[in-house]
């Protein structure tokens, strides 16, 4: 005669197993797993096809250029401080500024007079652009130039820009592929034709303006 406890206990053991298996066909529990990392084949769909779409996007930033400025990153600028109070010249150094744009830019009096005459022909875009060129050229913090040259990109490169700037679709090309990897340099061929346009162009106009003129007598 078998003891009571073995029949209980075989009589548990087998309530358990039909248990667990009612479990396993309503999806309470889970069979064991098997090692299904294998490489790429473990991967979800849809992170197979987010791969494959990074991977054609930066096949595109690579073969055109012009969308490179997608990959810099904007960077809230410092307030600049307030310049110091300007000297007017005296009529033999303005004088000199006839010799060449140059001078004119070079000197602190002279380039807000030149922006000035430009503004009063609603044509200031140039020197504006000359400007942020040169402010560009003397940013060392990669962050900061990142940042400058995306706002000198949108502002004066970019086809329908606020302040778009007259230039050669050669030169365009370059300077967007230069955007790619950034250095001083950069904007130096767009800087040279703007420069070039103002030489020929806005400089005499200015030479002969009144505001010029005054210079010359006061």
């Amino acid at each position: 005669m078998s003891q009571p406890w073995i029949g209980a206990q075989q009589g548990a053991k087998a309530g358990s197993e039909r248990k667990r298996d009612s479990e396993t066909r309503s999806g309470l529990t889970e069979p064991p797993r098997t090692n299904m990392c294998k490489g790429l084949a473990a991967l979800p769909q849809s992170c197979l096809e987010r791969a494959k779409e990074i991977k054609s996007k930066l096949g595109v930033l690579l073969q055109k250029p012009e969308n490179a400025i997608d990959l810099i990153i904007p960077y809230p600028e410092k307030t600049e401080k307030k310049p110091e109070k300007q000297q007017k010249p005296t009529p033999e150094e303005a004088a000199q500024w006839r010799e060449s744009l140059d001078r004119v830019l070079n000197n602190s009096y002279g380039l807000n007079a030149f922006r000035s005459f430009l503004q009063s022909e609603f044509s200031d875009e140039n020197v504006e652009f000359w400007m942020s060129c040169e402010d560009f050229k003397k940013t060392k913090d990669p962050v900061k130039m990142a940042a400058k040259a995306k706002k000198i990109y949108e502002d004066f490169i970019q086809a329908e820009g606020p302040r778009e700037v007259n230039i050669d679709h050669f030169t365009k090309d370059m300077t967007l592929r230069n955007l790619v990897k950034l250095s001083p340099t950069t904007f130096d061929l767009a800087q040279k034709r703007i420069y070039a346009l103002m030489e020929k162009d806005s400089f005499g106009r200015f030479l002969r303006s009144e505001l010029y003129q005054d210079l010359l007598v006061n």
